[in-house]
């Protein structure tokens, strides 16, 4: 399992690459979904929005695991999400950053 999630998680850098033309982390990734989920292009922004882009991302990507839940937009465009269920305790650290992987690789259906 771990060996096809790091050949489907190579895809996803490759395409990364083609598209921005450098190798980008999990982070970016995340903010680069969440930009999408938003509407908005690359740009200027202060940390609090980076992190509240990432987090959409986050949301985005492990609501297909049931984990969030999109409960709309607000009057800006930004998606609120609703926390369904908690991650169990064992998924902490490199396996946190697993299901991360996977749930991107999913979100690009790789």
């Amino acid at each position: 399992m771990e060996e096809e999630l790091a050949k489907k998680w190579l895809a996803v850098e490759k395409m990364v690459f083609r598209r921005f033309g450098e190798k980008l982390d999990e982070q970016t990734i995340l903010f680069i979904i969440g930009l999408q989920e938003l509407g908005k292009e690359a740009g200027e922004y202060k940390k609090e929005e980076k992190v509240d882009i990432i987090h959409i991302g986050i949301c985005t990507v492990l609501s297909k695991y049931g984990y969030y839940q999109l409960i709309g937009k607000d009057d800006d465009g930004w998606p609120h999400f609703k926390n369904i269920k908690k991650l169990p305790n064992e998924i902490q650290g490199e396996n946190q950053q697993a299901l991360l992987k996977q749930a991107i690789v999913d979100y690009f259906d790789l």
